[in-house]
């Protein structure tokens, strides 16, 4: 008889920080084709849980607990013997840099895979056998890297259910950070933006030195040159420090050839051209540098969405712990107006919650408690919309309680920034070009210079002649077009851009925007405000208008819901100042609307599920159907009662931004044939509002991860870029060809 057995990667794995590692692999090959094990493979990762090791077996021929034996003990020894390290590292600014520092620590015997990016984010894979952490870490320092934060997680306490077919695993681990915590990389003794600084330099002394030649008589001759050889120094510095790394794992990449080209323009007396070769490396290389620390810092606003704390009950009293310290099972408070500490499902209390950080929705969602707390911990994912909750969001006024299924390091907001991480980490397919490129040219340029430096071997010239034509050749051959040509026409494209308010993060970006024939938007604070307003209203048996939005605006201006203040702003405007009776008594039914007195008489202000139920009395027909048209037409719909009488139905709505129409019209104009919204908001919100600037389609009820699925679907027929303002947009941006952020 086969049995399925699901333990968490975690548990089996405590170093594995994701399914794709190396250390998965080795154990499922260990276990396939084994006696009484049918296959191996992950699972998890589809439906948005976690991911678990899958283990096939004949409960005939191993049981359950053979099975998990061999499955803990097989981990344990790979776990012994592969050493992982995730670290933060400081004076990694740009690809190139990256790229010779993963190679300087992939030749530590020893080291069996290493990824760096221009983010500073390395990672190291090791056999503890060969070598050691420690000596990975003496590798990085000797280039000059040094570790700021130690990123990772750490081993899971066990936790396994079984049943008859599946057994889930769920560990109960803390995912944490440890280190030093700062706040961004320094790039040097000057600070972040050393290279910056020196590259400035650079220029001024060059421009400095080439005024004096040009426009000043009389000036001595050493004091142009000098000022030449300032800028030498200034703007070869850090490419001096990257062409001798180059040399020492014996490669000559474009940094090499630059400075020989630059040498050879001094040799020949060209000090001034030499100083502007080497003026635009640099200066491009800082810009890069530059650009990936803001990156970084955008990344690092993310993650600080989530509070540092939670308040989570323990031994029957609560007390305050780093969200770090949550494991999965664990109930925490969440008191009005603050952030959620996890992701989890509500099991007290009813509140409206603020999801736009993660989800893009423009109102907050109204939740209340999980109807069946048992079959959510065994299917966290399946659990319904209404009581689900994310780390990262805002609590409205009700305090809830919330039990955590998902640790820290696996947040839906966790998962944002990892996504982000990664897709900043690609190169661009020119980069690749380049890359590719520059490893068959500067070998080439550099050995036909050395043929033509003894040509005065073979014919018959003075050495003088042959040293002048290969410094010569140098300089004509130096990387114009990749170290000058295009770095200018970037700086030139991101300056015109950032005069009209548009910020380039780069060259890729840059390229890509001119070839783009498809563009996503996201809905929420980009094609609309961003909040709510009054868009309908409709009175019931010939209540006039004013006098059913005198009894909204009276009661929700006692409210903090944003519904009720958008209800009452817009309302006083529609009333034009006309004076407007006091309410009192406000009671909040959360999740459903509220109550008040006005004078003598009860008001009850709400959703259309309000009526009908807990001693309420039901809507009439008329109003029914009102509010269906309402909803029909995407509208969030608010019922106003007054005693036993219905007065009519406010509907809102997020409007639209002034112009967005005229937007997508010159999109069109300019080529692009495809454009659609893609939205967290109800599918029928987002159908209206797209029906409303212009759009044919509109995609709605997408999660952050969803966004990505669809981003990826758009890019493999067409180039597509992602236009967003939110942290739940960030994924989608950097998945598409080019990210575009408003605000």
């Amino acid at each position: 008889m086969t049995e399925k057995l699901r333990l968490d990667i975690p548990l089996v794995l405590p170093d594995v920080s994701h399914a794709a590692d190396a250390c998965v692999a080795r154990l499922m090959d260990e276990f396939n084709g084994r006696d009484g094990i049918e296959q191996v493979h992950v699972t998890g990762l589809q439906d948005g849980g976690p991911a678990q090791l899958c283990v096939h077996f004949d409960a005939d021929v191993l049981s359950l607990r053979q099975i998990r034996e061999l499955i803990v003990s097989a981990g344990a020894g790979i776990t012994e013997r592969f050493g992982h390290a995730l670290w933060q590292v400081e004076g990694i600014g740009y690809q190139r840099r990256a790229r010779t520092v993963a190679e300087f620590v992939r030749r530590v015997p020893g080291v069996l895979d290493v990824e760096a990016n221009a983010g500073g984010v390395v990672r190291v894979e090791f056999d503890r056998g060969a070598t050691s952490e420690q000596v990975v870490r003496e590798a990085l320092a000797g280039r000059g890297i040094r570790i700021a934060k130690t990123l990772g997680r750490e081993a899971p306490n066990e936790h396994e259910h079984h049943g008859e077919h599946d057994h889930h695993g769920h560990s109960h681990g803390e995912h944490g950070e440890t280190g030093h915590d700062h706040g961004h990389a320094h790039g040097g003794f000057l600070g972040p933006n050393t290279e910056l600084i020196f590259a400035l330099g650079c220029g001024a002394a060059l421009g400095l030195g080439y005024a004096l030649t040009k426009l000043v008589s009389g000036v001595p001759s050493w004091l142009p040159l000098n000022l030449y050889i300032l800028a030498y120094v200034l703007g070869g510095f850090f490419t001096l420090r990257e062409a001798i790394d180059n040399l020492k794992l014996r490669k000559f990449e474009i940094d090499t050839l630059m400075l020989v080209a630059a040498a050879g323009a001094a040799v020949l007396g060209a000090w001034a051209e030499g100083a502007l070769l080497l003026f635009l490396f640099s200066l491009g290389h800082a810009l890069e540098h530059y650009a990936m620390g803001r990156a970084r810092q955008a990344i690092e606003a993310l993650a600080k969405l989530a509070p540092q704390t939670a308040t989570v009950w323990r031994d029957g009293s609560t007390r305050e712990v780093r969200i770090e310290e949550l494991v999965v099972g664990d109930v925490v408070l969440v008191r009005p107006n603050e952030r959620l500490p996890a992701d989890g499902f509500v099991v007290k209390g009813t509140s409206s919650i603020n999801q736009a950080p993660v989800t893009g929705e423009s109102i907050p969602v109204d939740k209340h408690p999980i109807d069946d707390a048992a079959a959510a911990r065994g299917r966290p994912q399946s659990v319904d919309a209404a009581s689900r909750v994310f780390a990262g969001t805002i609590n409205g006024g009700g305090a809830i309680e919330v039990e955590v299924t998902r640790l820290a390091a696996d947040s839906a907001l966790a998962r944002v920034v990892q996504m982000v991480s990664e897709a900043e980490a690609q190169k661009s397919p020119t980069q690749r070009f380049t890359d590719k490129f520059e490893r068959v040219f500067v070998p080439a340029v550099l050995a036909l210079a050395v043929v033509l430096l003894f040509a005065w071997v073979v014919i018959d010239e003075p050495f003088r002649d042959s040293f002048y034509r290969a410094m010569a050749v140098l300089v004509a051959a130096s990387p114009c077009a990749l170290a000058i040509a295009t770095p200018s026409a970037v700086l030139s494209g991101v300056a015109r851009a950032a005069r009209g308010g548009v910020l380039v993060k780069g060259g890729a970006p840059l390229e890509n925007l001119g070839s783009l024939n498809a563009i996503a938007f996201d809905k929420t604070g980009t094609l609309t405000e961003g909040r709510p307003r009054i868009t309908d209203i409709v009175t019931f048996a010939g209540v006039p208008e004013d006098e059913l939005l005198a009894v909204a605006v009276a009661v929700e201006a006692l409210s903090d819901h944003p519904l009720a203040a958008a209800i009452a702003r817009d309302g006083r405007q529609r009333l034009q100042g006309r004076e407007i009776a006091p309410a009192s008594d406000l009671k909040s039914l959360t999740g459903r609307g509220v109550t008040a007195k006005l004078g003598a008489e009860t008001i009850w202000i709400g959703k259309a599920e309000m009526f009908g139920t807990e001693g309420i009395a039901a809507l009439g027909t008329e109003a029914a159907s009102a509010i269906e048209k309402l909803r029909q037409a995407g509208r969030t719909t608010m019922v106003v009662r007054r005693g036993n009488q219905d007065l009519g139905a406010i509907g809102l709505m997020d409007t639209p931004r002034a112009g967005a129409r005229e937007a997508l019209e010159a999109l069109r104009a300019l080529g692009i044939k495809r454009m659609i919204m893609i939205s967290g908001d109800h599918a029928r919100v987002a159908e209206s509002i797209a029906k409303d600037v212009g759009l044919d389609e509109a995609w709605g009820d997408l999660m952050p991860e969803d966004k990505v699925e669809a981003i990826r679907k758009l890019r493999s027929e067409a180039k597509v870029a992602m236009v967003g303002d939110g942290v739940n947009d960030a994924p989608a941006m950097a998945n598409a060809t080019v990210g575009i952020s408003m605000g």
